[in-house]
């Protein structure tokens, strides 16, 4: 694929940058368009199979909904109550919106510049997405047939007149509006056709091939039966977004009941934006802004499909060769060798599984076991997103029944998971799990799993850190690290950790594990300190990390002074990136990668020198639960785990950060202006992703990475001696 290039600021870059410049940081908000954009281009990127380019493409469509109903609408309040304060970039919230406001209007006609583009290419492969009026008969006869069975039941056609005022639309509302006459009285009339959520937006045709038509077209055809005797004159297809934040009282004695109250609400919230297509006469343009009080510069007009997200219930497995090649994650080679025992292999060293190229089966196993040993005496979680029907859930109820001690941290500020977590709260609870919810202040997000089980005279703790959700289903397409552990230190920081979590406990006792709000952020800024002093020194001076997002002020300016001393930084950021590298003066010791792909990179690790370079065995090397982040350093429970053991050491900075950085495949660099730049890349090119698809696990039997730098000027270290079977 030829190069390509995302920008991320609205404005050319000034010439001066230093430590007081408000320059010196990218706009949040259009750094997150901009990785937007990124998954964009992989719908447009041709080496994908189509299905999943389409796949993509409703990803990133799903994406700009969650930006527009969480960033946009708090951007619009700020206005709103007259805030004029600038964000780190300078730039005010109204600014911020007008900005904001241009380029999602461009990423929408990209969106539909694209599904057009793309229906032609599934035509031909026999999946189609078919107009009524191009039909056969007997085609338009079965769907007027389903429209009467399966259909017609479940539409509540409105018109609208002074004793039928316009009715509530919910978040994502979809529907039609259509004017209508009645030749025999001469009425005119405006009429609503809400298109219920639970009716699914494609019907499928019978037949050999995949023959799709649109529910709302479905509808059309059979609009005599909604509204006998009336002609249509006028018609338009129009998508609600609104507002879902939520407002707690922190000082609510009943939260679950709060929350139960606010998600009511947030289907109600006010409408932060009103998507059209094209063809809607201006009349019920402005008739349906009025009537939802919506401001002209909120209304989205699309020349295509409204609601993109809705074209992933064209992808089924029936053409598997239009999707990735089937992946079956392997199960770590370390519990397979110990007869599926976790508890004996976690004892005999520690565990790191790197998901989904390992199952994330493992983990269910880990606690499916403690809940049936009966040795095992308790069991401590922490709940932030699982699924509704959760093999974690199960395991800690069964746990229950079995008379062990098993206490749930489920956080319900988890945003759109709250209503899923309020039901597995009460499901637990009914079995005898003790549930508490942490607290009204801050998200619990940090990922941990404890277990004592007593051995012999002794209890022994088995401790599970992750960088990810206790999740089956993302588990299986974000990659993320579970670190097992029996270390005692790190058993008894755990165990101290949820003792802060559920009864207020300070953790300022904790040996080694940093946690924020309390001590994650300072350890962060000594580890930098600590590298600019080696460099100072003459020592070598590097820093590797690798997250979602990279926002927090003061550790973007600390990163800029490591630079300006000398020190080497790499970042491998997925998303949002506040930092500007490569600035003569400033960063010019940065790099910034994102790697977008198959995969969703969500692993946050984070590697210092200490004063021997990386890669080095005298290295300091964490993985994390935490991006860095205002929220995530100030306003929420996190942990940065320092990685100690020699294996699983050499696994996460000889294996994993090495393989990112030398990704070509899926990479994209930021430039000093804010832009995103392709690497112009072969088919040959290296892929982090491939490589730990199709080499064994990382507990051992896997050949060496062979590097491929990615620049002239990052030379890293090459790995060249294999890992141990088992080591």
């Amino acid at each position: 694929m030829s190069d390509a290039s995302v920008s991320a600021r609205p404005s050319a870059a000034p010439d001066v940058f230093d430590l007081t410049s408000r320059a010196r940081f990218n706009n949040r908000e259009l750094s997150w368009l901009a990785f937007n954009e990124r998954v964009l281009e992989e719908s447009e990127n041709p080496s994908n199979p189509l299905l999943e380019r389409l796949r993509f493409l409703s990803i990133a469509a799903s994406n700009s909904d969650e930006f527009t109903m969480v960033r946009i609408a708090g951007l619009k309040g700020q206005v709103a109550a007259g805030v004029t304060t600038p964000s780190e970039d300078g730039m005010t919230p109204r600014e911020q919106l007008a900005a904001i406001t241009v380029k999602i209007r461009e990423l929408a006609d990209k969106q539909q510049s694209l599904w057009r583009e793309l229906v032609p290419l599934l035509a031909k492969t026999g999946i189609s997405v078919c107009g009524t009026d191009e039909l056969p008969t007997h085609d338009r006869d079965w769907l007027r047939a389903q429209f009467i069975d399966q259909i017609f039941p479940m539409l509540t056609p409105m018109a609208i007149d002074p004793s039928h005022p316009f009715p509530f639309i919910p978040n994502f509302g979809f529907g039609l509006i259509l004017e209508l006459s009645r030749a025999t009285d001469a009425r005119n009339i405006t009429a609503l056709v809400p298109i219920p959520q639970q009716l699914d937006r494609f019907i499928l045709l019978p037949g050999s091939n995949d023959r799709y038509v649109a529910m709302e077209d479905v509808i059309l055809l059979s609009l005599d039966l909604l509204f006998p005797k009336f002609r249509m004159d006028a018609k338009g297809t129009f998508r609600v977004i609104r507002d879902s934040e939520i407002e707690i009282d922190e000082e609510a004695e009943d939260l679950v009941r709060q929350f139960e109250s606010a998600l009511r609400e947030r289907r109600r919230g006010h409408v932060v934006q009103l998507r059209v297509d094209k063809d809607m006469p201006h009349s019920l343009q402005h008739y349906l802004s009025q009537a939802m009080q919506v401001e002209d510069d909120d209304v989205l007009v699309l020349n295509g499909l409204v609601g993109l997200v809705d074209i992933k219930q064209l992808i089924n497995n029936t053409h598997k060769h239009l999707l990735f090649p089937p992946y079956e994650p392997r199960f770590p080679e370390r519990v397979r060798d110990y007869g599926g025992d976790c508890f004996a292999a976690i004892r005999a060293k520690d565990i790191l599984v790197h998901h989904p190229y390992e199952s994330f089966d493992v983990v269910v196993q880990f606690l499916r076991q403690a809940a049936a040993d009966p040795q095992v005496v308790a069991i401590k979680q922490t709940l932030y997103r699982t699924t509704q029907n959760s093999p974690i859930v199960a395991a800690l109820k069964e746990a229950a029944e079995n008379g062990k001690s098993v206490t749930a941290l489920v956080e319900l500020k988890a945003r759109f998971d709250e209503a899923n977590n309020i039901l597995l709260a009460r499901d637990m609870e009914r079995v005898g799990v003790q549930v508490v919810f942490g607290f009204t202040t801050l998200k619990t997000h940090a990922k941990l799993s404890l277990v004592v089980r007593r051995e012999g005279e002794q209890l022994q703790s088995y401790g599970h850190y992750g960088t990810g959700n206790y999740h089956p289903i993302t588990a299986r397409i974000y990659t993320d690290l579970s670190y097992f552990t029996t270390d005692p230190v790190l058993c008894r920081d755990m165990a101290r950790l949820f003792n802060y979590i559920t009864g207020y406990a300070s953790p300022d006792s904790l040996e080694k594990v940093a946690v924020s709000p309390v001590s994650l952020s300072k350890k962060l800024l000594d580890l930098i300190d600590a590298e600019i002093e080696h460099a100072k020194a003459g020592k070598p001076a590097a820093i590797w990390a690798k997250m979602n997002s990279i926002v927090d002020p003061d550790i973007i300016d600390a990163l800029y002074r490591a630079s300006q001393a000398g020190v080497r930084i790499d970042l491998i950021i997925r998303g949002i990136c506040c930092l500007r590298p490569g600035i003569p003066g400033l960063s010019e010791n940065i790099t910034v990668k994102s790697i977008v792909g198959r995969f969703l990179e969500h692993a946050r690790i984070a590697c210092f020198g200490s004063g021997f370079g990386l890669p080095s065995p005298q290295a300091k090397v964490f993985i994390s639960s935490a991006d860095w982040m205002q929220r995530n350093l100030h306003r929420r429970v996190e942990t940065l785990v320092p990685i100690e053991n020699p294996t699983v050491h050499r696994q996460i900075l000889d294996r994993i950060m090495i393989a990112n950085l030398n990704d070509r495949a899926n990479s994209w660099y930021l430039q000093p202006d804010g832009g995103y730049k392709r690497v112009e890349a072969g088919a040959d090119a290296f892929s982090a992703h491939e490589y730990f698809m199709t080499n064994p696990s990382l507990s051992g039997r896997g050949k060496a990475l062979e590097q491929s730098p990615p620049t002239p000027d990052l030379e890293l270290k090459t790995i060249a001696k294999n890992f141990p079977a088992n080591e």
